[in-house]
C-alpha cells in the first residue's frame, strides 16, 4: 500500500461474496474459475490483499480449497442456511473481522478499479450520514463492490428482518455514497453464466 493510502484511511477487511448457488453457472464455484489471466479468488487476492488488514471468503463451500489456493485467505459462512444472498453475506461477516471497515467484492467481477479502496473511503468521510459507498463503472452501478462500517450491522440486520435482500435496497437505507469509475475496455463487468463466461472470453480474443 502506498503512504498516501496509508495515512488516509483505517484498517479495512477485504471479503469477496462467494456464498451464492450459481445456478446459471450449473453451480459452478465462480472464485475458482479463470475469467481471464488468473483463477478468480488469486486476481482478486493479488489486486487487493496489499491494502487488506485481512482477506476473507464468505462461501458454504470449498474452504479448504482457497485456503490451498491462497494460505492466508480466511473463510466464513452465512449466519443463516438457505442462500439468502449476499446481504446475508455482508451481515455475516461483522461476526468474524476485526476491522471497523470492510470492503466487499463480488466473486464474478471481472475489473477492479485503481485505487478503490482509498476513493470509496474518501466518499464516506465527505458524508457524515454515509455508512456505506459502492463503486459505479461506465455508469453500471456495481452495489456488491461496496464499502461498509461496522455501524452498518443494525441496518443489515433489519433488513434481512424484514425479508429485504437486495443490496441496493440495503445501500439506500445506509445513505450509500456512489463513487465513479471509467474503463473504455471493460467489456463485462460481472460474468453471471457459462455463456456470459463464453462471450466474454470471445471479446477478450478479439481485443
Amino acid at each position: 500500500m502506498n503512504a498516501w493510502a496509508q495515512q488516509h484511511f483505517p484498517a479495512t477487511d477485504v471479503v469477496i461474496l462467494a456464498g451464492g448457488k450459481a445456478r446459471r453457472m450449473n453451480g459452478v464455484n465462480k472464485l475458482l474459475q479463470q475469467f481471464d489471466n488468473d483463477i478468480q479468488l488469486r486476481k482478486i487476492a493479488a489486486q487487493l490483499s496489499a491494502q487488506a488488514h485481512s482477506l476473507w471468503v464468505n462461501s458454504h463451500r470449498d474452504q479448504s480449497l482457497y485456503q490451498q489456493l491462497l494460505p492466508q485467505v480466511r473463510c466464513f459462512s452465512d449466519d443463516e442456511s438457505g442462500f439468502l444472498g449476499p446481504v446475508m453475506g455482508m451481515k455475516s461477516a461483522w461476526s468474524h473481522v476485526q476491522s471497523n471497515y470492510v470492503l466487499f467484492v463480488p466473486c464474478d467481477i471481472t475489473y477492479i478499479p485503481n485505487h478503490l479502496l482509498a476513493r470509496l473511503h474518501l466518499a464516506l468521510a465527505r458524508n457524515p450520514k454515509a455508512q456505506a459507498a459502492y463503486a459505479v463503472v461506465n455508469q453500471q452501478a456495481l452495489y456488491p463492490l461496496c464499502l461498509l462500517m461496522r455501524d452498518s450491522l443494525a441496518v443489515l440486520t433489519e433488513q434481512l428482518r424484514l425479508g429485504h435482500f437486495s443490496v441496493r435496497h440495503s445501500l439506500q437505507a445506509l445513505h450509500a455514497q456512489a463513487v465513479h469509475f471509467q474503463k473504455r475496455s471493460v467489456f463485462m463487468h460481472s460474468i453471471n453464466s457459462l455463456e456470459e463466461l463464453q462471450q466474454y472470453q470471445q471479446l477478450l480474443c478479439l481485443a
